[in-house]
């Protein structure tokens, strides 16, 4: 039977649209296998969503790249993180499990430890020395030079009175006699006294050490407390900052807070190395100026130290602590147990 015209145009459309729709079918599978290949890759992890909370200074700056990347979707888990000007703060809210993980002076994760043993663990030292002594005098040439003077200070109860306090012990100096230390609740507040007060001495941590240089020409580094540190403490390093998570949390997902001490450590790596962008990422966190941190990151000792080499450190340096005053580390040395391995 012969078709006529339309009825070849109307078969040759129905074999043309079959194909397309095999061809198309074709396609989709492929793209679907493709995409069924990621997901099993990928299928084993399970990211969590973690509350860290810091204190503001140079335990901050070292984690802004992951807080970045957190903040831009491309962090393997998530990170909500708070910046406390004091460590009060941060206590309770590890204390009221509101907090996850947490950058604090290496002699509260010990006092912490003490108050709630098996709570916590010590996962990282992410800040070495950070303090100066800072003055418009030109007689401070060596610690014995402190005597008879007042020093302004932060950090009562906690890494920069115990390190100040050895120190001064280590050179012949009774703190409280020979010399009178003031402690004030934030360095911003030492910062503005320093500025009205002439032949004052100070002892910060940096950035706000710079911050004083930058608004005060008369004022210079007299001492670094970190160089001090070293001649006296027999091999043991100067810890101003660790990191601590509960033990609840590293235990829900093992592989999770693995990646997080991974992400840590490369944000660590990345603003020792990109010293200006870390910088502006600070200042969009509204941490500090990235005018003024960016001169300071070179001087604040940021690494990331985790695994086999954390016990070792951290506990010289408590050990330090614990032999000058037991109450600076809560009472007692922290167990192995302490110390994520």
């Amino acid at each position: 039977m012969i078709m006529d015209f339309k009825n070849i145009k109307k078969l040759f459309c129905v074999v043309m649209s079959a194909m397309l729709m095999f061809t198309g079918c074709g396609v989709s599978k492929d793209e679907d296998k493709k995409e069924s290949v990621v997901d099993t890759d990928n299928s084993s992890f399970v990211s969590e969503e973690y509350n860290v909370a810091m204190l503001k200074g140079p335990t901050a700056m070292g984690f802004v790249k992951a807080w970045a990347d957190s903040d831009a979707g491309i962090s393997k888990n998530k990170y909500n993180v708070s910046v406390h000007g004091t460590a009060d703060g941060i206590t309770a809210g590890l204390m009221k499990d509101e907090v996850d993980i947490a950058a604090v002076p290496c002699n509260l994760a010990s006092v912490l430890n003490s108050k709630a043993e098996g709570k916590f663990k010590l996962v990282a030292i992410n800040t070495l020395g950070v303090l100066y002594m800072i003055s418009d005098s030109d007689e401070i040439k060596e610690i014995s030079d402190l005597k008879g003077k007042t020093i302004y200070s932060t950090g009562q109860g906690t890494t920069p009175e115990y390190t100040l306090n050895y120190i001064l012990e280590k050179n012949g100096l009774v703190p409280g006699e020979d010399v009178k230390i003031e402690y004030k609740s934030e360095a911003t507040e030492v910062a503005a006294l320093m500025s009205n007060t002439k032949g004052a001495v100070a002892m910060l941590p940096q950035p706000y050490v710079t911050t004083v240089l930058a608004n005060n020409e008369q004022f210079k580094i007299v001492l670094d407390m970190t160089e001090e540190w070293d001649k006296v403490s027999e091999g043991a390093p100067l810890i101003t900052g660790v990191v601590v998570a509960r033990t609840e949390v590293i235990d829900r997902n093992r592989e999770a807070f693995d990646e997080f001490l991974k992400e840590y450590e490369a944000s660590t790596k990345y603003v020792n190395e990109n010293v200006e962008e870390a910088a502006n990422m600070l200042e969009e966190r509204d941490v500090f100026k990235a005018a003024v941190v960016k001169n300071a990151i070179p001087y604040c000792n940021i690494e990331f130290t985790s695994g086999d080499k954390l016990k070792e450190k951290v506990s010289s340096y408590l050990e330090i602590l614990y032999n000058a005053n037991s109450n600076s580390v809560g009472g007692k040395l922290p167990k192995e147990d302490f110390y994520l391995e």
